[in-house]
């Protein structure tokens, strides 16, 4: 019980209903409860967030459903206060909602742009901002923002998502410098290429799912199954000592 007695809100977590294919803060939600968190989902996808909500609660855990547009400041100050109206604190925030673009730079559209920084640079700004004095009160918290690998390196696509993804990188290395003395620790997390909702019917194109799989050492696309524990790891009390730092899980990609 590696979460016992902690308070969980996680964004982009309506994929969590058991026996489909979960992303990565639906298969989060479920091992968070697991070890013993009380666990507030979040996403803009109300009709599957409040399934994913509802199995867990069938399943015997404490969890509830929440919308939340990562954009919206008010949509974050509702979404914060609602929580600690039910569970009574905040200890842990995951930051995982995101969107994708394939475009090149040549093809990214000031829209484009401006959709995926808005999603994932500002949505991470707000959300962290919502829950500093909810965990300040409660004496300290974990926020783990989940990056991406293309917030290390670079690639023939995705360009506005490769900055928005860089952005949280390094938005998380200032949190952690400001509210280290506080006890609050930040940390990103930057997955490799996985299977999710997300990314499902992109990876089913042959093309698309050879040139990936040249990219990985591992020879394997991942799973949120393997993504998930190190999520678990920077929220639990075990990473007490680890703040501003990179959890990179990408079957091998970044170390070529």
């Amino acid at each position: 019980m590696r979460l016992e007695g902690k308070v969980a809100f996680i964004t982009g977590a309506a994929a969590a209903v058991p026996g489909e294919l979960m992303g990565f803060g639906g298969a989060a939600a479920w091992a968070f409860a697991r070890e013993g968190a009380s666990v507030m989902l979040a996403d803009i996808n109300d009709a599957d967030g409040e399934r994913g909500a509802a199995a867990l609660r069938s399943a015997g855990f404490d969890a509830y459903y929440h919308h939340l547009d990562v954009t919206s400041a008010a949509n974050w100050t509702d979404a914060i206060e609602a929580t600690v109206s039910a569970f009574g604190a905040l200890h842990v925030l995951v930051n995982n909602a995101g969107t994708a673009s394939a475009a090149n730079l040549e093809e990214t559209t000031e829209e484009i742009w401006d959709q995926q920084m808005d999603v994932h640079a500002k949505g991470v700004f707000l959300g962290t901002r919502a829950a500093i004095e909810p965990m300040r009160v409660a004496g300290g918290g974990s926020i783990v923002n989940v990056s991406s690998i293309f917030g290390i390196i670079g690639s023939p696509s995705s360009t506005a998502y490769h900055a928005a993804k860089g952005a949280i990188r390094t938005f998380t290395k200032a949190a952690a410098v400001q509210y280290a003395p506080e006890g609050i620790r930040v940390n990103s997390l930057h997955p490799g290429f996985a299977q999710t909702p997300l990314t499902s019917e992109m990876f089913d194109k042959p093309q698309v799912k050879e040139w990936v799989l040249q990219r990985i050492p591992m020879g394997r696309v991942g799973t949120a199954d393997d993504l998930v524990p190190g999520i678990v790891f920077l929220a639990a009390d075990e990473s007490r000592y680890m703040t501003g730092a990179e959890l990179v899980i990408d079957g091998g990609v970044t170390a070529q």
